[in-house]
């Protein structure tokens, strides 16, 4: 993520949400879990990037159980349109 969007930029405030795309910034998008993809994608983060390796993910039916919930990353492809 961090040769697509830029250095990490530390917030003022901390949440999950913050501590995830901090803790995934520097990781390969190969190497991402389904979740933190599924979090990039609806935070609208390197989608370029993102989206293609998710719907590799999606047509393989590759599952690492890191979903909240079942289908999340495609759900998270789904509120794009």
């Amino acid at each position: 993520m961090a040769d697509i969007e830029g250095v990490w930029v530390e917030p003022e405030f901390e949440s999950s949400l913050i501590q995830l795309c901090r803790e995934n910034w520097k990781v390969p998008i190969s190497d991402l879990s389904n979740h933190a993809l599924a979090t990039y994608i609806r935070q609208r983060l390197g989608l370029k990037a993102v989206v293609p390796e998710a719907l590799r993910r999606i047509e393989r039916g590759y599952s690492d159980d890191s979903e909240l919930y079942d289908d999340e990353l495609a759900n998270a492809i789904g509120e794009l349109a």
